[in-house]
This record gives C-alpha cells, structure tokens and sequence, in this order.
C-alpha cells in the first residue's frame, strides 16, 4: 500500500466488507486502529473484535453486525474527516453531532481515542477522525 493513511485503509476494508455481508474483515493492526475498533464495539457497530497474528503480522479481526432477516449491516455510512492532507481538529464546544446524535464521530483525543458524545463530558477537543452512522 502507497499511502500511509491506516485509518481510510481501515474504513474501506469495513465498508467492503459490510457491502458484500462477510461475517468479519481483517485489518492490519496498529495502536489507532485498535483504539477505532474498540470504540466501534463499545458503541455497538461491531460485534467484537480481536487481535490475531505475530510479530508484524499482526492484524485485527471485526466480526460485523447485521440486522434484520436480509442482513442489513448496522453501520450504513463511514466518513473519513481528518485526513493526512488536511488535518480536522475541533475544540469541545464545537466537535460536532452526527445526525443529531444518531451517529458517532470517532475522535483523537490527549486523554486517547472516544466518541464525541465522551470527549464532550470531559470536556475535551481533538482530532475528528472520521463520522460513524
């Protein structure tokens, strides 16, 4: 891969993966994109994650949720905001709500990767990773 941006790297692969409705996608592993799985699992857009592989090699596996009878995939939208090109920071009384809090924004933070909804009661900006619905 040519360009270094993890994050577009991870959503895309999420995205791929929910359209054609496979059970779980791959990821390679690193600290931020662990950090983005764990607060996607917490907000309850995945199942579960976990991390698999060695050395290097190590990758995050998402098992993507679904509902209904055709499957329809929990997370219909992933918006990439801050990227390497044009970084997207926001002070805490401006981080923005996402479909009037329907959705998440995913948010680089001093105190570690959170949603907007926890940066804002601890009253903290950051870097506006991407948008999550």
């Amino acid at each position: 891969m040519a360009a270094n941006d993890t994050i577009s790297d991870m959503l895309t692969r999420i995205r791929n993966a929910c359209m054609v409705k496979h059970p779980s996608t791959q990821i390679p592993s690193t600290k931020m994109t662990r950090s983005i799985a764990k607060v996607l699992s917490d907000e309850g857009f995945i199942e579960s994650y976990e991390e698999t592989g060695e050395g290097l090699k190590k990758y995050v596996v998402l098992t993507l949720k679904y509902k209904g009878r055709n499957r329809q995939p929990i997370i219909s939208t992933l918006k990439r905001v801050s990227k390497p090109g044009l970084r997207v920071y926001s002070k805490q009384k401006d981080l923005p709500r996402v479909l009037g809090g329907i959705g998440i924004a995913i948010i680089s933070t001093s105190h570690g990767v959170m949603t907007d909804r926890e940066a804002r009661s601890q009253g903290i900006g950051g870097e506006i990773l991407c948008y999550v619905w």
